[in-house]
């Protein structure tokens, strides 16, 4: 890490550590329900702004207002603004151009023929994908755990996909549908990247930078597949629309994940984040009346049950870990 630089953990989450660590903790747990609770209920409301706005650039907007947003939470925590370092660079190309770019246009433009509930399913099953690409690439090992959450997340998966659940007639329905997968497969495959790059500054520095490298490629695909920008006037819907696309439910989250990450326990974290795809099938019911259909209910419990065995199989690889070091240091 870059000597000259402080950290995001230690400039984004300065309210959580000047109290006591009750305090703390009760606030990293305010701030994890609310995350789940946004991340859980964005499918519907996305869902709902692409009635007005076309996919592509929907997500051109989306990754705009949130680099314009992070540069001025850079500027308020008075972190100092910098070009990437030259050996950052590959990682601001890859989380700017597959993850930024693709992944969000991917789910975007899935999210505009699927059901949103559905959506939030197929979307989240990004860890199951980094399985086999961690084993090919980082050299993990397959163990029993995760050879276990891999059976049943594919089974959760072609449950989704069965005919009585798809119509396999209807091409459109299926590319949606594909695109979810792609974008999960994609996000799994830049998540490898992240987890092999040696970082020299922060995540927090080099966030609006990959928003801005994957917003140029995704301007020209805009422009070639969807035409023009829309023409919007300035009213009310409009400047709601460009505050929840921009600071609220892309800045506020990236610094509230990270302030969780460092105050709560993995397991605690990542195991209530299993509750999103959950929450995005229940509020695309209640919000935009969306049918709960039995083949969504049975697929996302199988999913999840996977994703739930890949994250304790990580949690408790880690802690064997760190017993082990801590035992030759004795």
């Amino acid at each position: 890490m870059n000597g000259s630089s402080k950290s995001l953990e230690a400039k984004a989450s300065h309210i959580l550590d000047s109290g006591p660590g009750s305090a703390q903790r009760r606030a990293a747990i305010v701030l994890l329900i609310s995350l789940v609770l946004m991340w859980g209920c964005n499918w519907p409301i996305n869902k709902t702004i692409l009635t007005y706005i076309s996919p592509l650039w929907y997500a051109c907007m989306r990754l705009g207002l949130g680099a314009f947003s992070l540069f001025l939470a850079q500027a308020f925590l008075r972190v100092h603004i910098k070009p990437p370092s030259r050996m950052d660079i590959p990682i601001v190309l890859s989380v700017g151009i597959v993850q930024m770019a693709a992944v969000i246009a991917l789910m975007t433009f899935g999210l505009s023929i699927v059901p949103a509930g559905r959506s939030s399913i197929l979307s989240y099953t990004m860890p199951l994908w980094a399985v086999p690409g961690a084993i090919l690439f980082l050299g993990e090992r397959l163990q029993f755990g995760k050879a276990a959450a891999l059976v049943l997340g594919m089974a959760g998966v072609a449950f989704m996909f069965n005919p009585t659940a798809l119509d396999w007639s209807d091409h459109r329905v299926l590319i949606g549908n594909g695109c979810l997968l792609l974008a999960a497969a994609l996000w799994a495959a830049t998540i490898i990247h992240i987890r092999a790059h040696r970082w020299v500054g922060t995540s927090f520095e080099l966030a609006p930078w990959q928003m801005l490298v994957g917003l140029v490629p995704l301007l020209a695909v805009a422009l070639w597949i969807e035409g023009p920008p829309p023409q919007t006037n300035l009213t009310m819907n409009t400047i709601i629309v460009a505050l929840y696309s921009g600071p609220l439910i892309t800045a506020f989250p990236f610094w509230a994940f990270v302030t969780v990450a460092r105050t709560l326990p993995a397991i605690t974290t990542s195991l209530t984040l299993l509750l999103v795809p959950a929450i995005g099938l229940v509020s695309s019911a209640i919000l935009i009346g969306e049918p709960i259909d039995r083949s969504s209910v049975i697929g996302l419990l199988l999913i999840m049950s996977a994703i739930a065995t890949v994250n304790l199989s990580d949690i408790g690889k880690t802690r064997l870990r760190r017993n082990r070091r801590h035992t030759r240091e004795w």
